[in-house]
């Protein structure tokens, strides 16, 4: 199954003004989502808790003005779509395959990889790329106040 990861929903700013923050729930409430049928006739949806907080911070940041998309950690993903994720060219998602940092199986002629691998990828990069730039902070910061 490979997931649409660049289907994103967001709100227009009209649509962010009638949002509300759901209630923090207590011990003992039941969750639900009511829907009010066409007819008039309202339809009650039991929700578990954690179903429940995801929705909750799905309209947080919805509220926020941010697009969001929701996506199964075990779904596949294309080149493609693991290059807009990481921030860095399809090329060079596939050659992170090749070397092995990406793990990855064929569909036919086609390579794809599991998000929550992707997911791990792109926190080692993060890691990474904050490590470097630290780095370069303290290179700057020898050279401006020592010359070296």
């Amino acid at each position: 199954m490979t997931a649409t990861v660049l289907r994103f929903t967001g709100l227009a700013r009209r649509g962010r003004g009638k949002l509300r923050p759901l209630p923090k729930a207590a011990k003992g409430d039941r969750l639900e989502v009511r829907v009010l049928r066409r007819g008039g006739e309202p339809e009650a949806i039991p929700l578990p808790r954690e179903a429940a907080e995801l929705i909750g911070t799905v309209l947080q940041h919805l509220a926020r003005g941010e697009r969001i998309a929701v996506l199964a950690e075990e779904a596949e993903v294309s080149p493609n779509d693991a290059a807009a994720i990481l921030g860095i060219s399809r090329p060079l998602v596939v050659r992170r395959m090749e070397a092995g940092d990406l793990a990855f199986r064929y569909a036919g002629k086609h390579r794809r990889a599991k998000l929550k691998d992707v997911l791990a990828l792109k926190q080692r990069l993060d890691k990474q790329r904050a490590v470097s730039g630290a780095l370069a902070e303290e290179t700057e910061s020898l050279m401006r106040d020592h010359g070296v």
